[in-house]
């Protein structure tokens, strides 16, 4: 596994907090969400997470399924891969290892699904 080349505040901010979702045993996080809890702004974040999905391969994202009579824009949901928790383990044990002390949890990546490689 191959690490991030450049790591700056704001990939540590929402890597951290993508983990501690992870880690709470929840599925994934929207931008907005992610936006409100790092206190970056969208361009910033947004960023990040382009960086983690499309270069890395660290998330998956997918679109939320809005009914009929659901206003607004539909959000995007960010998943940690099961590469991504292995990566966001090694980088916040070496950049932040407070993130990783959460109780009751093993660390540990999420099953591969059937046809996983």
């Amino acid at each position: 596994m191959t690490g991030p080349a450049r790591i700056t505040g704001p990939f540590l901010d929402v890597l951290e907090l993508l983990f501690a979702t992870y880690a709470a045993g929840d599925e994934s996080l929207h931008g907005w969400a992610i936006m409100k809890a790092t206190k970056r702004s969208g361009p910033t974040v947004y960023g990040v997470l382009d960086r983690l999905e499309d270069e890395m391969g660290w998330i998956e994202g997918r679109w939320e399924q809005q009914r009929p009579d659901q206003s607004g824009p539909r959000k995007r949901f960010y998943t940690l891969t099961p590469t991504g928790v292995a990566g966001a383990q090694a980088v916040l044990r070496q950049r932040r290892p407070g993130a990783l002390r959460t109780p009751g949890r093993q660390w540990r990546p999420a099953p591969r699904q059937a046809g996983a490689q």
